[in-house]
């Protein structure tokens, strides 16, 4: 594969041994250095040497430390050199080539350079052969290698150890000036779009340089505090709870753990602030917050770092749990979803599948993003499910849907190693990150088809499902079959939505007629 355009090379160069050589011995090596510049080009390049190296005599500054902060200096300085224009080193193709020169001393080891990789330039080249192997297409492979060889060129011209790079530096590489030595399609950053490409792109080169280990790992997470370290474990050991779960909660304590302040202090009065700002701001979660906020409490009470009595202090929160109508579509627009899903596409087929799971067996986003190949039964037309229990469920596989996964395996699914069902059929090829990808593919299948003026996200087709059965004359117990649900009050919230069923057991408004 052809490697982009650059004037620096990127293996580490070995220290000079020797004397520094003269101002006239350098220039001229240089010169000799520039093979297939035209003897026009190769000359002014070797003016602008001997140009930078009088300068830089002149203040006294030694070739070993050069690097771009006296490249600019350069640039910026009022020049007197005599012999030399005057107005040559605010032009910024003569300092371009000011730049080049210093390059040319770096690769010489002339000039020190913290480079912490050996052959940097066979990584560069094995990121190229990976992205090939993760089936990028040619225009992304020549976009991300172009783009690690300009983060790799910014790295050097900024001196910094490859091992210090944080993601604050490419924050700083994202939105930088550039002066790097190498050539682009753009010189400027055009909108929001330039520094995200570089951001991406270096991001991703150092996730890879990660898992080749030729970095080190970067830490994972930040600095956590040993109490919401125990109670991750706490949660794990004594109440059973999944990952998901230990993220939620643990997230939301660290969301109040400030305003909580150390478990010593903890009073009941920071108890009902907290969950009176939250039925005021977000009514609807403010029972959750409480309640993963007494499980904190009760966490901190098993270890005696607070008052038992704090487990009683949590204010009352009415919630009326059939108080709300849950959102639906009615058949027909259910069925017009399905029909505007094109199969044109590898996105289109697989998203296809997707909504016929949706709404044929009322999945839930969570069950669709865990289901594995190995979960589909094709003797037996069934689908095994884990759903929020954790406990395996046999579904009966339609026949739409099973055409629907089979044509998704044989035409769309990417030939990859992976044993989750639904994975990116874009480079790279993975699982999603996790369901909330399932409820933005419903939003891209909403946008796609033009669908307006209905219930969004991916538990409508749920919703749907239940109130349609019900209005067809299923009874609650088998809708909760269908749902999954482990208790009859679950499914109870449907019968609001049976107008017809209303209708029998409602009485006349006293006063109406009959």
């Amino acid at each position: 594969m052809t490697s982009p355009k650059t004037v620096v090379s990127y293996g580490r160069p070995k220290p000079w041994t020797g004397d520094t050589p003269t101002p006239d011995t350098l220039s001229t090596a240089f010169h000799s250095s520039l093979l297939g510049t035209a003897a026009v080009a190769a000359g002014l390049y070797k003016t602008a040497a001997r140009h930078f190296l009088y300068w830089i005599d002149q203040q006294g500054i030694a070739v070993s430390i050069v690097d771009d902060a006296v490249v600019r200096r350069f640039e910026k300085h009022r020049c007197r050199c005599r012999g030399f224009s005057r107005h040559e080193p605010n032009r910024p193709k003569f300092t371009s080539k000011v730049r080049r020169f210093v390059r040319f001393l770096e690769d010489r080891g002339m000039v020190a350079v913290p480079d912490d990789i050996d052959h940097l330039d066979t990584a560069l080249a094995d990121y190229a052969t990976f992205l090939v192997q993760e089936h990028y297409s040619a225009a992304s492979i020549k976009s991300y290698r172009s783009e690690a060889a300009h983060f790799a060129a910014w790295v050097r011209v900024s001196r910094l150890r490859w091992q210090d790079v944080t993601d604050k530096h490419v924050a700083l590489y994202a939105g930088h000036s550039c002066r790097c030595p190498v050539y682009r399609k753009r010189g400027t950053l055009i909108g929001h779009h330039g520094p995200l490409r570089r951001s991406k792109g270096a991001r991703r080169f150092l996730g890879f340089l990660r898992d080749r280990q030729i970095l080190p790992q970067a830490e994972s997470q930040p600095y956590e505090d040993e109490d919401l370290t125990a109670y991750k474990a706490w949660l794990k050991a004594h109440c059973g709870s999944s990952a998901a779960t230990i993220r939620r909660y643990s997230d939301e304590v660290k969301r109040w753990y400030l305003l909580l302040g150390p478990p010593s202090d903890l009073d009941a009065a920071t108890i009902r602030r907290i969950v009176s700002h939250r039925i005021t701001e977000v009514p609807g979660s403010a029972p959750t917050v409480a309640g993963i906020i007494r499980s904190y409490v009760r966490f901190l009470v098993s270890r005696g770092e607070c008052d038992a009595a704090l487990q009683h202090a949590f204010p009352p929160i009415r919630r009326y749990r059939l108080g709300t109508l849950p959102r639906y579509m009615d058949e027909a627009t259910v069925e017009g979803i399905i029909a505007s899903c094109k199969t044109d596409t590898a996105v289109e087929i697989r998203d296809k599948a997707i909504i016929l799971l949706l709404a044929r067996l009322g999945l839930r986003a969570g069950d669709i993003w865990q289901l594995r190949l190995a979960d589909i039964d094709w003797n037996e037309g069934c689908l095994r499910v884990c759903g929020k229990s954790r406990r395996p469920d046999r579904l009966p596989l339609p026949q739409d849907v099973g055409d629907a996964i089979l044509d998704y395996i044989e035409r769309a699914r990417p030939p990859i190693d992976e044993e989750r069902l639904f994975v990116r059929v874009q480079p790279p090829f993975r699982p999603f990150n996790s369901s909330a990808e399932i409820a933005g593919i419903v939003a891209r299948v909403f946008h796609r088809g033009a669908i307006e003026g209905v219930p969004t996200g991916a538990h409508t087709f749920r919703h749907s499902l239940a109130t349609r059965m019900l209005r067809a004359g299923a009874g609650l117990e088998s809708v909760g079959t269908i749902l999954r649900h482990r208790s009859p009050a679950t499914t109870a919230i449907y019968a609001k939505v049976d107008v017809p069923m209303l209708l029998k057991v409602a009485q006349d408004w006293p006063g109406d007629a009959a």
